[in-house]
């Protein structure tokens, strides 16, 4: 099986894929000074929890935007996995897309995995958005090539922001508001309805300018851990693939296996 690595810069998320097949998947915080050691014990406790061995990983493939944290996820896989790690987008692990923009080596590594994979998905003009540390949101054409996007603060990084800079400002965890009404009549309320409601006016408005510079039918796919959570008072998304940069991981291991 292939050992999946999505090293963000909030979470490192780790899944054991059986061809495209997501078998089971972990997710642990990103700290660019974990060793390799601290992950393996903790990875391989998972493992034997759901049943696997460290003989099941027959390559690790990972992608990152921190680079940091890569030197000791590539040592995690020579030395407990006796592996060489597949870096994306690194030899002999190229794109195979375009990167239509004018700087393609500043393209996230994940940005460009997720292309991949919304364009094997869902055929077509896309936008992708992802609900991560940060809110971005990227074009792929009916090509497959990656023709740029936007870049805007993850809902998390605005809160914690808002909570820094206001002294009698509560911290409060991110839900659907229980109601539709936007007149908060407590100050959590307020909060809550500015954060959300606002989330959702940003995205449908960046998403139906997209729509119309693109000029042409566009799918909305979605992704990150906060997707579902925005889905349910918006119809912007088309989709919902909650293991994009996974998704993308795998297809591009699988070119790899196929040339």
């Amino acid at each position: 099986m292939l050992l999946a690595i999505d090293a963000g810069n909030t979470n490192v998320v780790f899944a054991l894929l059986d061809g495209r097949r997501i078998v089971t998947r972990w997710r642990i915080a990103t700290d660019p000074r974990r060793t390799a050691d601290e992950y393996a014990v903790w990875l391989h406790q998972l493992l034997t929890m759901e049943g696997f061995a460290r003989s099941d990983v027959e390559a690790v493939m990972l992608c990152t935007v921190v680079p940091r944290a890569l030197h000791n996820l590539e040592v995690l896989a020579q030395k407990y996995f006796e592996t060489t790690a597949l870096v994306a987008g690194r030899a002999p692990v190229e794109w195979g897309i375009a990167l239509d923009v004018d700087e393609p080596r500043s393209v996230g590594g994940d940005r460009a995995v997720n292309t991949i994979a919304a364009h094997a998905l869902h055929p077509g003009d896309c936008i992708v958005i992802d609900f991560g540390t940060a809110t971005t949101l990227d074009v792929v054409d009916y090509e497959g090539a990656y023709k740029g996007g936007i870049i805007a603060p993850g809902i998390n990084l605005s809160l914690d922001a808002l909570v820094a800079a206001a002294a009698r400002l509560p911290r409060i965890a991110i839900a659907a508001p229980t109601t539709d009404s936007l007149i908060g009549r407590n100050t959590e309320d307020q909060m809550l309805i500015g954060i959300y409601w606002g989330y959702i006016a940003m995205i449908e408005g960046l998403v139906a300018r997209m729509r119309t510079e693109i000029g042409r039918p566009v799918k909305v796919i979605a992704t990150g851990g906060l997707a579902t959570l925005f889905d349910k008072h918006t119809s912007v998304f088309d989709a919902i693939e909650p293991d994009l940069t996974i998704q993308g991981l795998g297809l591009m291991y699988e070119r790899l296996r196929r040339d």
